[in-house]
């Protein structure tokens, strides 16, 4: 996590110093930063934008204050926590579940020896926090407005029904009840079924790209479209592009994987040919790239899995997507 952290005395800002050194040796990157006349502001904006989470030393009125023109959704909000300058509380006010907050409280309060205060109502009472699990999961919510719904049955003492398109392992959260009929929840990488459900989807495609030189994020955007639409699969579902290493430095490419915030990875024509699997074969490809199928076999080597929607080309473009072997565990056991 990237967190930013600002304290308002001397004494907060001793805080804020050894937190920072603590968060920093448990793999978080932290700055402290010592709030000056009118940097509040300007410091709130900056941090909400650029950091995963962010520490308020002090009044718990200052934070609500400053961070609240700018919360927009649980889906993107960073993580917002209050410690006060004494170093006895760590409340999360921000972006509990989804963003963190509950968690990175919980693991400061363990840093500097003072108690969390949680108040989210799964939390105080002990009951599965689907929003949480997701984000611990890299799971995407398609429809975070649903989240509360689920909340509410589940501290009703409800059941909640979950379909799931790939293996359950472990135990289940009370209250969760898969089932193959009507459902409340969902987990799919696929863009069919019940829109008012809550709709949950793991990051496991990959997509491979083989294409002419010099084309553009446009048109690759257009290919996109269509190798998803072919599927019937979500785009919050793909978690990163893979090609040969002809392309590595493929302008297009490259501005393509930045529009869509998915990281861009490449291999060797021997590596390519190595995998294993039936995949379409072009004796030009291979002549010019020295493999016979770039998008299907890098989706393939990139996923870890197998070949989920064969090659769709146009254009002087071929995608293909592949999918990760992938289990649902609700709990660890």
């Amino acid at each position: 996590m990237n967190i930013g952290i600002i304290a308002f005395t001397a004494t907060g800002f001793e805080l804020t110093e050894q937190l920072s050194e603590k968060l920093r040796l448990s793999g978080h990157t932290a700055m402290p930063f010592r709030c000056g006349k009118n940097s509040l502001r300007i410091w709130t904006n900056e941090h909400f934008v650029s950091d995963d989470a962010l520490v308020f030393v002090g009044a718990a009125g200052i934070a609500v204050r400053a961070v609240a023109p700018l919360a927009q959704s649980k889906v993107s909000d960073p993580a917002v926590i209050v410690i006060d300058e004494r170093g006895k509380f760590a409340i999360p006010i921000l972006s509990g579940h989804i963003g963190g907050a509950n968690r990175l409280a919980q693991d400061i309060a363990k840093m500097i020896n003072c108690i969390p205060v949680v108040t989210t109502a799964t939390d105080c009472n002990n009951i599965f926090a689907v929003d949480t699990w997701a984000s611990e999961n890299d799971i995407a919510i398609l429809n975070p407005d649903k989240i509360k719904w689920v909340s509410a049955h589940l501290l009703a003492g409800e059941c909640v029904y979950v379909k799931s398109f790939f293996p359950i392992a472990g135990s289940l959260p009370e209250g969760l009840v898969v089932t193959d009929d009507e459902y409340d929840v969902i987990l799919t990488v696929r863009s069919r079924g019940r829109k008012d459900a809550l709709r949950l989807t793991p990051r496991i495609l990959t997509l491979g790209i083989g294409c002419q030189r010099g084309v553009t994020a446009d048109e690759l955007d257009a290919a996109f479209e269509l190798i998803l639409k072919k599927g019937s699969c979500l785009e919050e579902a793909v978690c990163r592009v893979c090609s040969i290493d002809l392309k590595a430095t493929e302008r297009g490419i490259l501005e393509f994987c930045t529009r869509h915030g998915l990281p861009f990875q490449t291999f060797t024509a021997g590596e390519l040919a190595a995998v294993s699997g039936r995949f379409a074969s072009s004796e030009f490809v291979k002549k010019t790239t020295g493999v016979d199928n770039v998008c299907e076999r890098s989706a393939v080597l990139g996923s870890g899995g197998t070949l989920y929607v064969k090659k769709n080309a146009g254009s002087g473009i071929t995608m293909a997507l592949g999918i990760a072997p992938y289990t649902v565990r609700f709990m660890e056991e």
